[in-house]
């Protein structure tokens, strides 16, 4: 090539896992018989009546042509809604944006929020997109090794400790992918006075906050209107092809935020906010509260079968479809690991490798977002593998 590539790409490392699932597709083509407990993918269709919607869209030209850059009033009127009966949270829809995917929300917030140099505070193990999105606008994620002991969450005391005169602000996830632990709400009531004390931005990651599973959800929008939010109708509502999702802002920052969406992609899919409309029908929603309760049916069957095996889940997520566990008693390199596990038992993995730096080689995610059957029968294999003699 005769041109140069930015330099920010630089900072930007592949997805790994990717490779795992683009071996795992070539094993499938080969005719193996593959388990995918590596994508962060819900096996639910959306609810009937969200597919309804969208033919009714389709149908009646609802669907052709663009909608407002914050997207359709009505959507935003349903999600405000939905956090007043579901989390009993006062949020205007005068503050929420739809985006294209909990990613068009990020894109958003990262446009908006970070410079060039600024640093950005988030724990180490989280989602590799998050940082990444950091970089991209040049700033710098900051990781800082955040372990089970805070449920490998930021705490005030680590924001404290790492804050300096280029620290911008946090991003936070809650639950959390690639460990499927929520902040305790005096945990995130503490960091995000310390951001604000400091005067900070606390970004908060709430994607997988309607699977939740051992207490009831809770909101950071809660702790204040300066809190920026960003979800996705991808995992509680399983439309995750659909990319759909939100932002919420301070009032302030709206019309910045208008402007971006507006420059950045015009409008969110017109079919996907008319069928999201659907999402929020009582007949919907009870059928995501049952969908809700299998995923819990199936982290409890999950983690002590892996404990059993001899891997450590050294905190029990109570949120997301994840296991993170630690592997450290089968193996020293998680990522060989992973690999020799998806070619000898068909199996795929993933190695923490993506998520962080500090401990990855000790580290597995294991997705329970497949069925029951086909989790029973992964155990089954990776228990002959890991038989004495195997």
């Amino acid at each position: 090539m005769n041109f140069t590539l930015a330099h920010r790409l630089q900072d930007i490392a592949p997805f790994h896992v990717m490779e795992m699932i683009k071996r795992a597709g070539e094993m499938e083509q080969a005719g193996r018989s593959v388990i995918y407990m590596c994508i962060g993918e819900p096996d639910f269709a959306p609810a009937p009546a969200v597919l309804d919607a969208a033919q009714q869209a389709l149908l009646q030209g609802a669907a052709q042509r663009y909608t407002a850059a914050l997207g359709l009033q009505s959507l935003r009127e349903a999600i405000s809604a939905h956090y007043r009966t579901a989390l009993g949270v006062d949020v205007p829809a005068a503050r929420i944006v739809i985006t294209a995917g909990a990613s068009g929300a990020l894109l958003l917030a990262s446009a908006a929020l970070v410079e060039r140099d600024a640093e950005v505070l988030m724990p180490d193990p989280s989602y590799p997109c998050n940082r990444h999105f950091i970089s991209a606008f040049n700033g710098r994620p900051v990781l800082i090794p955040s372990g089970p002991e805070d449920r490998f969450q930021l705490s005030a005391a680590m924001v404290a400790a790492h804050w300096n005169s280029h620290t911008r602000g946090v991003l936070l996830a809650s639950p959390s992918n690639p460990t499927g632990t929520s902040i305790t709400r005096d945990q995130l009531t503490q960091t995000v006075a310390a951001v604000r004390q400091r005067g900070g931005f606390s970004v908060v990651d709430e994607i997988y906050q309607g699977l939740t599973y051992d207490h009831a959800p809770f909101s950071a929008l809660e702790l204040g209107e300066d809190i920026v939010v960003i979800n996705s109708f991808s995992k509680y509502f399983n439309l995750t092809g659909w990319r759909l999702g939100w932002l919420v802002v301070p009032h302030a920052l709206m019309p910045e935020i208008e402007k971006l969406a507006q420059n950045f992609y015009i409008c969110p899919s017109s079919m996907a906010q008319h069928a999201a409309l659907a999402c929020f029908t009582p007949e919907s929603l009870a059928i995501a509260e049952q969908r809700r309760e299998e995923m819990r049916r199936r982290r409890d069957y999950l983690v002590p079968a892996l404990q059993t095996l001899g891997f450590h889940v050294p905190v029990v997520p109570d949120g997301a479809f994840y296991v993170y566990a630690d592997c450290s008693r089968l193996t020293d390199d998680a990522t060989g690991f992973c690999r020799d596990v998806l070619e000898r038992t068909g199996v795929a993995l993933t190695p923490g490798v993506d998520f962080g730096e500090v401990g990855a080689h000790r580290f597995v995610r294991v997705s329970y977002a497949t069925s029951m059957a086909k989790l029973e029968q992964a155990i089954s294999r990776l228990a002959a593998y890991l038989a004495p003699g195997a």
